[in-house]
């Protein structure tokens, strides 16, 4: 299995952009309206600097199986 890497923070975001996106349409029908920058902030800032060597089905997978509440009361 390939390991990815990225450039920058921006093509990891790209990346993860239709994870954030579907996310985001979930949180909505639950009347959560938040960005995908707001989303991704959230576990810029509270999920992943706690993990180490993190793939990228890993990020997929903590996007689609966090809590969308707790997403939502910690976004900034």
């Amino acid at each position: 299995m390939k390991e990815e890497k990225f450039s920058s923070l921006e093509e990891l975001y790209k990346s993860l952009l239709p994870a954030l996106k579907t996310k985001k349409s979930e949180m909505k029908r639950e009347k959560m309206l938040i960005s995908e920058i707001e989303i991704w902030s959230y576990f810029c800032k509270n999920i992943w600097p706690i993990k180490n060597a993190l793939t990228l089905g890993e990020m997929v997978n903590d996007i689609l199986n966090t809590d969308n509440f707790e997403i939502y009361s910690n976004r900034r």
